[in-house]
């Protein structure tokens, strides 16, 4: 039997085995990445760049764009790569950095949607103690605490997957390095490491999730208080906030608070959250609220016409 040290890279069996599809895969997954960087570069740049930076919530949302860069760049690049190749091979230390680093941005991302939601309630509900009880030292606080958590979630899921030896079969059924999958190659009983995945990751989506749902039960019994134009106002911002939410964390339940095993349809629900949630992000943070839309228009709009004048 080889040990794990005689075990130096893993193949991906990837999205399918049909080169046309492929092909089609992988210009549609380099257009989501496209518009993932680009979404995500235009709202990090009109929020730095604007007043926008000095309120909460822009702050908060410059970071969840930070990660969002940085979270699917863990996996995209390599899959478009892939697609494009007939030998789907990802070294062990590859692998091992797709695990550690897809858990450590995603359960930031994690921790930012709820730091978001924190600050939608505090805003509708104390609107009046507002700018006291999220001022920026607060906000560097939460984000500090969010990378914390981030780490801590992220090397305790590291650690329990780089203990395991591997020693065959090398054949990974998914297109890129998770837990579950690596879990089924194993040359040893991963039971344990199984169940304290689904407590590590599982539970923590669902409670995560839960708290969320209850943040916006206590902001829609709120807004019966308010005007008609402050219904709408916070209705716009916090409908955005709850569609990412749940296109972020409905697929990631399903893929982790389960039994530990695979499914064909783990590969369908991973896309999700690891590509089309990201890209639909800048989308709906952009598209459906006005004061962004107002700051890209400052920026940009200004930029260009500063630089005509120049040119005159």
């Amino acid at each position: 039997m080889e040990s794990q040290k005689n075990l130096s890279q893993f193949i991906l069996t990837g999205l399918s085995s049909d080169v046309n599809i492929q092909i089609f895969c992988s210009m549609f997954f380099l257009f989501c990445y496209l518009a993932i960087l680009g979404g995500n570069l235009l709202i990090l740049v009109s929020i730095r760049c604007s007043s926008l930076f000095n309120q909460p919530m822009y702050y908060f949302l410059s970071h969840l764009s930070s990660m969002d860069i940085c979270y699917t760049s863990c996996v995209t690049p390599k899959l478009i790569g892939d697609l494009l190749v007939r030998s789907k091979v990802i070294s062990y230390g590859h692998c091992m950095l797709q695990v550690f680093t897809m858990h450590f941005f995603g359960m930031i991302e994690v921790f930012i949607l709820t730091i978001m939601a924190f600050d939608r309630s505090v805003a509708i509900c104390k609107p009046l103690h507002y700018m006291l009880l999220m001022n920026r030292t607060r906000c560097h606080l939460l984000i500090l605490v969010a990378w914390a958590g981030g780490a801590v979630h992220s090397f305790s899921q590291f650690v329990m997957i780089i203990t395991l030896p591997f020693c065959g079969p090398s054949e990974i059924d998914h297109y890129y390095c998770d837990i579950f999958p690596l879990l089924k190659v194993a040359c040893t009983d991963t039971h344990l490491t199984g169940v304290l995945t689904v407590a590590n990751s599982g539970l923590i989506a669902l409670v995560t999730f839960v708290l969320l749902f209850g943040s916006y039960v206590v902001i829609l019994v709120t807004l019966r208080n308010l005007s008609a134009e402050g219904r709408r106002k916070a209705l716009s911002t916090c409908g955005s906030h709850v569609t990412v939410v749940v296109l972020f964390f409905g697929p990631s339940i399903f893929a982790y608070l389960r039994p530990p095993t695979t499914y064909p349809e783990d590969k369908i629900f991973s896309l999700f959250y690891t590509i089309i949630a990201p890209m639909f992000n800048p989308l709906i943070y952009t598209l459906r609220n006005t004061e962004m839309k107002k700051a890209i228009r400052k920026v940009f709009c200004q930029q260009q016409f500063s630089e005509e004048r120049i040119i005159d």
